[in-house]
Formats: C-alpha cells, sequence, structure tokens
C-alpha cells in the first residue's frame, strides 16, 4: 500500500512539474517605449505661473545683457535701487543695492528713489531714476552711471537731469534708443502731486546718454476718463516699423491702476491714444484669484514673443490689497497691428 501511494505522489509531482513549464501567452500585449512614445512621456513643456518675484519689487525694468537678464527697481529694504538676474525670466537672484549712495542734489529721506531703468552705452551702463531734489523739493529725474550692469551706480551732477519744478517735478523717466541709433528720453511731469495735468514728453538725448539735446516735446496728457487725474511711466516701443508709447494711468494705490497705449508717428510724435483702453486692468472678479493695480509696465523681445513686465498688488486675506507690489509677467500678441495682453494670468503658462 505504501509503495501504491509513492507511486500516486511521484506522478502527481510529474504532472505539476510539467504543467509549471507551459508557456501561457499574456492577457494583453505590452506597449513597446519608441523613442517619440519616450520622449513625450518623460518631457513637459516648462511652465510658469504669475507673479514671478514674490516680494516687493515695484516700478519694474528689465535690461538684458548677453543671456543674463536684469531687472532693477524701486526703493525698497533700505535699498535706493533694487536688483535681481535671472537666465530665465522666471527663477530670480535677488542682489545687493544698484545705487547704494545718491548724488550732492538729492535729498537722503528714504522712500523717493524711484522707478529706475538702464541703457546700455558702448561699454558703459546709464541708468535714469527719480529722487527728491534738495532745492525745489520735487521729485526730479537723475542719470548715473556704472562700468557693470549690477553697479555700483554713481550720480556725479550736482543737479538733476531733468526737473519740471514749476509743473510739480519730473518722474519715471524711460530712455530708448531709435534703428538709426538717436536716443530719446521719455518723461512725465509729477502734476498730480499739485492739482495740475500729467503729460508725457520725449526730449532727444546726447549719445553718451548724460546730456539732453534741443526742448522737450508733449506727446499725451490724462485727458480720458479711465485714465483720471495722472498719466505716467512712459514705454516706448517699436514693432514692425510702428512706433508704440505705452504708459500707465489713475491711481497707482487701487484698482483703477492700468495700461494703455498711444500710437506715434515718429519717436518725437504725433501720438494718438489706442480707442480699447486700457489694455491691461485690474481683475477683482477672477476665481483663481484678484489682481490689483498692474501697470508701471516695460517690453521685452524674446525669441520673437513681446512680453509685458509690471506690477501688481500683492492681495492678503478677504481679498484686501496688501502694501507690498510683486512683479508680473505676460505675453503680448500683435493682432491686426494692435498689441492684445494675455492677462493678467494667474494659471500656469509657457515660459519664455
Amino acid at each position: 500500500m505504501k509503495n501504491l501511494q509513492k507511486s500516486l505522489f511521484l506522478v502527481i509531482f510529474s504532472l505539476l512539474v510539467a504543467c509549471s513549464q507551459i508557456s501561457v501567452p499574456p492577457t494583453e500585449t505590452p506597449i513597446e517605449a519608441t523613442p517619440e512614445l519616450s520622449e513625450e512621456l518623460t518631457q513637459k513643456e516648462p511652465v510658469f505661473r504669475n507673479p514671478v518675484i514674490q516680494e516687493n519689487f515695484a516700478d519694474p525694468f528689465v535690461l538684458q545683457v548677453d543671456s543674463t537678464y536684469y531687472v532693477y527697481a524701486t526703493n525698497s529694504s533700505g535699498k535706493n535701487i533694487s536688483l535681481a538676474k535671472s537666465n530665465d525670466l522666471i527663477e530670480w537672484q535677488m542682489l545687493g543695492d544698484a545705487m547704494p549712495a545718491l548724488p550732492k542734489w538729492a535729498k537722503l529721506t528714504s522712500g523717493l528713489v524711484w522707478a529706475p531703468e538702464v541703457m546700455r552705452i558702448d561699454d558703459y551702463y546709464v541708468m535714469y531714476y527719480t529722487a527728491r531734489d534738495k532745492e525745489s523739493n520735487k521729485q526730479c529725474v537723475g542719470v548715473a552711471v556704472s562700468e557693470n550692469p549690477e553697479g555700483k551706480f554713481k550720480d556725479s551732477n550736482s543737479a538733476p537731469l531733468v526737473c519740471q519744478a514749476d509743473s510739480g517735478g519730473t518722474i519715471d523717466a524711460s530712455p530708448f534708443r531709435d534703428d538709426d541709433g538717436k536716443l530719446y528720453l521719455y518723461y512725465k511731469n509729477d502734476g498730480n502731486c499739485c492739482n495740475l495735468a500729467t503729460y508725457i514728453y520725449v526730449q532727444e538725448l546726447a549719445q553718451d546718454g548724460l546730456s539732453l539735446i534741443g526742448e522737450p516735446v508733449s506727446l499725451i496728457r490724462n485727458d480720458k476718463v479711465w485714465e483720471g487725474h495722472v498719466i505716467e511711466a512712459p514705454t516706448m516701443f517699436k514693432h514692425d516699423d510702428v512706433y508704440y508709447l505705452f504708459f500707465s494711468a489713475n491711481n497707482y494705490a487701487g484698482h483703477e491702476y492700468a495700461v494703455g497705449y498711444a500710437i506715434c508717428e515718429s519717436p518725437t510724435g504725433p501720438c494718438s491714444d489706442a480707442e480699447e483702453n486700457p489694455i491691461l486692468a485690474s481683475d477683482l472678479e477672477n476665481k483663481d484669484g484678484m489682481v490689483i493695480g498692474p501697470g508701471h509696465q516695460t517690453l521685452l523681445e524674446v525669441n520673437g514673443q513681446t512680453w509685458i513686465i509690471y506690477h501688481a498688488w500683492e492681495v492678503v486675506s478677504f481679498s484686501r490689497r496688501g502694501d507690498r507690489r510683486f512683479m508680473w509677467m505676460d505675453r503680448i500678441d500683435w493682432v491686426n497691428g494692435k498689441p492684445l495682453v494675455i492677462g493678467p494670468t494667474t494659471t500656469e503658462q509657457p515660459v519664455p
């Protein structure tokens, strides 16, 4: 009996071993990872989300030097001129004060150094900025020089470059180089400080960028309802041989602040306001987060795409406006010769 049980056991064991060696085809055929599919699965288009600088960085101006971008901003955190740099416009490294010392003509009162913009001329860099003039006690425009875009910029002049004291002072200077090499400086009289009308002016710059030529020419004034009591922050930009004068207007501290533009026949005008103004404004109904007071813009061309860089107010709890202005960036598309701002955006968008 024991021998019979042993024999049966051996037979069953042999059958089990034989079955285990039978190859059973899979129920689903695996997908072969071709190179194209692998690339699609592993690569995702890089994106970013506004704001790109989430600390106080008002009135930003971006300068490209080779493959590096520098952004200058109004005084903050004890610096006269805030400064940061980046290789991609998205990740920014905060740097020191671009102009730690003010000139003899400027008051040392903190909080009154505004809106720097920089142009490279030959082998040096020229900064145009706003500070408080001791003599007139008005905000006026100065000019400073550095051999390096990071500074330290120095203004050795005994007086401001532009100071329209009788018209409230002068702020928001912005340089422009035309295709023929001529240089121009755009600025506004600070009339809103004193219940006066505000104008945006242009004046030719000397080729070294350090002095002005001729007389200023007024281009536009605050004569539209949406502009309120002030127009400011001029930016001249040339696209397809057309001159576009961008500017900001209305109450900088509220939701009324917005961006518009005018089309000009030449760098010195005449200019006509666009009918569709404003083209960048607050978005108080945005479900992804409201946007308050976008403005004081600068424009930049990257790989054929135009970008607008600007500030907007921080939004804190209970949808209140905070005390800081963050730096934002959005695309501009050109449609039938008109700039269309794709923004303000609060969701992900492709990087430049």
